[in-house]
């Protein structure tokens, strides 16, 4: 930062010139933003200096930590060497092959040809051109309907808002767009509390196959959904769930999509969340975790069964990105995974750090205000409750999250509210220590919530 300028200078000038996203632009500005100014390892510091535990991972997306002078120097050497070229007219770049290459090494064996982005929303975006040329080149033009989950998030742009469920964003543009249909999602706590939730898991799944018959099984292109739904609250499905969403698109030939761009690069414990449920996508979106936000990528890895017909048989394939292949981006991307191989950020996960946060939240399952508390790798949500034994919400005027929220920055820890929901997601880089750091501050932050919840006659 600009020594010269204070955060009240910058604050100031935030809110005349920058409209940040997913914001009241109004509430902002009278309260002024958070300026950050610096980061280290899993750790972040305010224009005021304070120093804030980062327990969602920026947004999902830092795994390998911050400060890795790694990706820094290989940003550094692409830009001197060749700081863009484009991947139209016939044309690539060594780093844009190579994390191709790459890719094609670390994904699931299906996958052997990746499309570039430059975000997941535009990946997403691929996926329905993809999607719908697939069955076009196969004479099945009227095979349009994508189908996807209430509260899903696959992103912001038109057709990523219109395949996530979130109705909050549907509301502000006429979205969806048409042919893409929603099932509910699947969690237990707010649909199957009356089963167990491997029982639970299968009707779940099965929604898709109502929602498939009664469409029409010629008309359905695709079923998309993320192995976790993130943005959602961290909504982990019943083991039963995913193998039985595998069975129904294979029963009626329809392409399965793994939105992988927060459940990607290791934060399931896996290298995708696809292969942590035991599920086989034809199509994967990433982004993320791809080069640890360091700077933007996403893209589509496209399975065999779509490529071929898309390379064998589909002429072009009008649809693309100016930075499609950015040879900086690649070039950070294929420095960010060689680190996650030579740091072992995914056996980390796995055997280490994944089940120490999972003990760590059946500790926190314990506190008054908690009435689930459940994780994934290193992602974790606790749901507030007013009352454990029924699971009986707040009132949602309460906000209780929100509450809880203000606590948490208050005292040095980004923790993320969905609703009721408390969700972390910290890089790949913790450790046990830093866990039991977090989980006390995150213990603290439910205390002064608990107390607020009683002083306001809440409870």
């Amino acid at each position: 930062m600009n020594a010269t300028r204070s955060t009240q200078d910058l604050q100031a000038a935030d809110a005349a010139h920058f409209l940040h996203p997913f914001t009241d632009f109004q509430g902002l500005a009278r309260k002024g933003s958070r300026i950050i100014t610096r980061a280290d390892n899993i750790y972040l510091w305010d224009s005021e200096g304070h120093q804030i535990l980062d327990a969602m991972s920026g947004l999902w997306c830092v795994n390998v930590g911050y400060g890795q002078q790694a990706l820094v120097d290989a940003a550094a050497r692409q830009m001197q060497q060749l700081p863009f070229y484009n991947a139209f007219f016939q044309t690539a770049t060594p780093p844009a092959i190579e994390l191709a290459e790459l890719l094609s090494q670390v994904t699931p064996p299906q996958f052997q040809h990746v499309f570039f982005t430059g975000s997941g929303s535009e990946g997403n975006d691929t996926v329905v051109r993809m999607v719908r040329r697939y069955w076009q080149v196969l004479g099945q033009p009227q095979r349009q309907v994508i189908i996807s989950r209430h509260n899903a998030y696959h992103g912001s742009t038109m057709a990523g808002a219109s395949l996530g469920g979130m109705s909050g964003m549907h509301e502000q543009g006429g979205l969806p767009i048409p042919n893409i249909v929603h099932i509910d999602q699947p969690y237990w706590v707010q649909h199957g509390r009356q089963m167990t939730p491997a029982e639970f898991g299968i009707v779940a799944a099965r929604w898709l196959e109502e929602r498939i018959l009664a469409i029409g099984p010629d008309k359905v292109a695709a079923f998309i959904g993320e192995p976790v739904q993130g943005a959602g609250g961290v909504i982990i499905p019943p083991e039963t769930y995913w193998p039985e969403v595998q069975r129904i698109c294979d029963k009626y030939g329809i392409l399965l999509v793994s939105d992988e761009v927060i459940c990607g690069f290791g934060r399931t414990g896996h290298w995708f969340g696809c292969e942590r449920f035991g599920f086989r996508p034809d199509l994967m979106t990433f982004a993320k975790g791809v080069t640890s936000g360091y700077i933007p990528l996403g893209g589509v890895m496209v399975g065999e069964r779509v490529a071929r017909v898309l390379i064998d048989q589909g002429g072009e394939f009008e649809h693309g990105f100016t930075y499609s292949g950015h040879p900086v981006a690649c070039a950070v991307a294929l420095a960010n995974i060689r680190l996650i191989q030579q740091q072992r950020l995914v056996e980390h996960v796995h055997d280490d750090v994944g089940p120490y946060l999972a003990k760590a939240f059946e500790s926190l399952a314990e506190h008054a205000l908690v009435g689930t508390a459940e994780t994934c790798g290193l992602m974790g949500a606790l749901l507030l409750v007013k009352d454990k034994a029924t699971l009986t919400p707040f009132d949602p005027a309460v906000s209780i999250g929100m509450v809880c929220r203000g606590h948490c920055f208050a005292n040095g820890l980004i923790m993320r509210a969905v609703g009721d929901r408390m969700i972390i997601a910290p890089p790949l880089v913790i450790t046990r220590a830093q866990i039991d750091e977090m989980v006390a501050l995150i213990r603290r932050c439910l205390d002064l919530t608990l107390a607020d919840a009683r002083s306001a006659g809440w409870l």
